[in-house]
C-alpha cells in the first residue's frame, strides 16, 4: 500500500475548497474537543476525515459523486468495520458551514468513545 501513502499525501497539499474550510474549523480539536485528522488511509480507502475517538468518518463530496453506487459500497464497506459515515455535498459545507458543524456535533454527541484496551480507540487511532 506504499502508493497509497503517495496519495494520500498528494490529497492533503491539493484539498478542495470545502476541505481547506472544514479542516479550517475541526482541525486542533476545534469542535468541542473531538480530535479529527484529515486524508486518512483505512485498509484500501482513503477518507477525507476522520475521528477516531468516535469512530465517525467525514466524507465532502462533490460533482465526482454522482457514482453514488460505489459510494454506497464503500460507505458500507467501512460501517463493517465499525465506522459511521457522514456526507456533506461541498456546497453544503461553502455555504452552511454552521448548520454542518450543527449537524455534526450532533452526531458526535450520539456516539460513546470506541474504546480498546490499549486506551487509544478500537482503531488504534492509527492506519490501518
Amino acid at each position: 500500500m506504499p502508493m497509497l501513502k503517495h496519495i494520500v499525501k498528494n490529497l492533503r497539499i491539493n484539498q478542495t475548497e470545502a476541505e481547506k474550510l472544514f479542516w479550517s474549523k475541526v482541525r486542533n480539536r476545534q469542535l468541542d474537543g473531538h480530535k479529527f485528522k484529515r486524508q486518512q488511509q483505512i485498509e484500501n480507502y482513503i477518507v477525507d476525515f476522520v475521528c477516531f475517538e468516535k469512530g465517525l468518518i467525514v466524507e465532502l463530496d462533490g460533482g465526482q459523486h454522482n457514482d453514488l453506487s460505489k459510494d454506497g459500497e464503500r460507505t458500507e464497506y467501512l460501517e463493517t468495520r465499525g465506522f459511521l459515515v457522514k456526507r456533506y455535498w461541498n456546497n453544503e459545507v461553502l455555504e452552511n458551514m454552521d448548520g454542518v458543524l450543527s449537524d455534526l456535533l450532533g452526531t458526535l454527541n450520539t456516539l460513546t468513545p470506541t474504546l480498546s484496551l490499549q486506551g487509544e480507540g478500537v482503531f488504534g487511532g492509527g492506519v490501518r
